[in-house]
């Protein structure tokens, strides 16, 4: 299964054959896990790494309820997901966003940010929908996680872990690195905190937020790229940034620092999960707030350098239109036209001489 055009070999294990075969390779690592099912030796190895662990089975109203919780073995299907996300970003990036590219003629760095745009608003899509669905459908998300809650934040740690080595294989530019890695960290240290403090309903909601806010932003970059006039999508997602800010702030304190703090069961309990404590919300609380306020301040800084870059072309157009030299005037037999008033050569206007009365 070869994913991309290949018009150059480069010697096995190099830089470059790495970067250009890398989704061949992780291929064959997912294809091994899978043909390890096939036997009963390697079944209970491979299973592992497939499908979540440390599942119980508990009994409620509706019958028997398979419930999860988490363990080391999660990284086992954190890894075969990592895999998994490598193949698909291959997908995406071969078979839609450089069929796009080539038709685009987009600059180098122009063609980065399309491309990262292309691959989130894929991720974002998905993620979105499929969080909606989890929040509708699964009434009650105990401590113990639900299938479906489970596989969802491993699947989020998966891509998040995957974007890591991606930004090597896609090649991206020094001055890019630092910027992607800022919010990769962010991601993953939020989907994890959420994951391990056992807050997962209000990590659902707040992560279908972002989400959405994030697939506006990226629509709005795509659209930009294709046509430069489409800017007004960026103030619709002003919009929802804004007020993603908002919620996530205001539905933290009322959870985490009214609702929690009114709980019954206040103490830390690694055996039964619980980590209802005065400094571990506090924690939260203090890393959320702090991530809200640097993105509102990025965000502010966006929006008045888009605003001084408005106004600069603004004034350039003025000057530019200022500078316009007159029409050239046309001269005939009798003299000059100019602005439609027939002039004689000594520029006075030629008048009709009024007869004297008798």
């Amino acid at each position: 299964m070869a994913f991309r055009r290949r018009n150059k070999s480069y010697p096995f294990f190099s830089q470059e054959f790495l970067i250009q075969n890398h989704a061949d390779i992780v291929f064959s690592l997912v294809i091994f896990i899978l043909i390890g099912l096939m036997f009963e030796a390697t079944a209970k190895t491979a299973i592992l790494f497939i499908q979540p662990q440390y599942n119980v089975t508990t009994l409620s109203p509706e019958g028997e309820v398979t419930l999860y919780h988490y363990g080391w073995k999660d990284s086992a299907t954190i890894l075969f997901y990592f895999f998994t996300a490598i193949i698909l970003h291959a997908v995406v990036q071969e078979y839609l966003l450089d069929k796009v590219n080539r038709r685009l003629h987009l600059s180098k760095s122009k063609n980065t940010k399309f491309n990262e745009s292309g691959q989130l608003c894929v991720f974002h899509l998905v993620s979105s929908v499929w969080s909606f669905y989890i929040l509708i459908t699964v009434s009650e998300i105990y401590i113990i996680l639900q299938f479906q809650v489970k596989f969802f934040y491993l699947t989020q740690l998966a891509y998040w872990l995957h974007a890591l080595p991606e930004l090597y294989f896609q090649k991206v530019r020094k001055e890019e690195i630092s910027r992607q890695l800022q919010y990769i960290c962010l991601y993953l240290l939020h989907i994890a905190a959420a994951y391990l403090l056992n807050l997962s309903r209000v990590g659902l909601v707040l992560l279908f937020l972002q989400y959405v806010s994030e697939l506006g932003f990226h629509i709005a970059r795509l659209f930009y790229f294709t046509d430069e006039n489409h800017q007004k999508m960026f103030d619709l997602w002003a919009i929802s940034f804004v007020f993603t800010r908002m919620v996530t702030l205001t539905l933290m304190f009322l959870v985490v620092g009214f609702g929690l703090a009114r709980g019954e069961n206040q103490g830390l309990d690694w055996e039964m999960g619980n980590f209802n404590t005065v400094l571990i919300r506090m924690t939260v609380l203090l890393l959320v707030c702090l991530t809200q306020s640097w993105l509102l301040w990025k965000f502010i800084r966006f929006q008045l350098r888009r605003w001084r870059e408005f106004r600069h072309e603004q004034a350039v157009r003025k000057k530019a239109a200022a500078k316009q030299p007159l029409r050239p005037l046309k001269r005939d037999s009798l003299g000059h036209h100019e602005n439609g008033v027939l002039k004689a050569e000594n520029g006075a206007s030629p008048r009709t001489k009024k007869l004297k009365s008798p």
